[in-house]
């Protein structure tokens, strides 16, 4: 008995068919969209089209999945509105002035999907410093204290320090400021 070869005919298959052109345009008008509400990363980006395709297109395989988030991803680069480098750029300068640490905002971007190749080139150029100073005012820690506290709250102080991605080093450094020498961080 010859047995016959499995049926080779799997592009008829509605499982492995490409993203037609309606889907494709949706995928560009839906970056379009995207990325003229907010600055996105490539992978986020990729992840929302997908998101909102499997809703969409009921019928769905994840070929066509790939295929509308790498269209997406294609028209955001070719307009010049998705850009790993510059996203990480403005969100770790905005972070900064915040006073979150380099350790914070690495995590951040990470998650984000930004590579770490980017990451560890935008963050060697800030410092911790000014950004911990930034957050003691925020947090009226250290310097910025209102009332003399007692060693309860400066371990309190210390810890969320800590939490945030500070070294101790850093912490002390801060934490033995005056008042004037943190003010003068922070305007200069």
């Amino acid at each position: 008995m010859d047995v016959t070869a499995p049926n080779d005919f799997a592009s008829d298959d509605a499982s492995e068919a490409a993203a037609t052109p309606r889907m494709l345009t949706w995928a560009r008008n839906s970056a379009a969209y995207r990325l003229g509400r907010r600055m996105m990363t490539e992978k986020e980006l990729g992840d929302a089209i997908r998101r909102k395709a499997k809703s969409k297109f009921d019928p769905i395989n994840e070929r066509q999945l790939a295929e509308l988030a790498e269209a997406a991803i294609a028209f955001g680069r070719s307009m010049l509105a998705l850009d790993d480098q510059a996203y990480a750029e403005i969100r770790a300068n905005s972070a900064a002035r915040g006073g979150k640490s380099k350790r914070a905002v690495a995590r951040k971007l990470a998650e984000k999907g930004i590579e770490i190749s980017i990451i560890s080139e935008v963050l060697s150029e800030q410092d911790d410093f000014r950004p911990a100073v930034v957050y003691a005012r925020k947090k009226a820690f250290g310097p910025f204290r209102r009332k003399e506290g007692d060693e309860a709250s400066r371990n309190r102080e210390i810890a969320s320090f800590a939490r945030q991605g500070y070294g101790f080093d850093l912490i002390r450094r801060v934490m033995a400021m005056s008042r004037t020498e943190a003010e003068d961080v922070l305007a200069g």
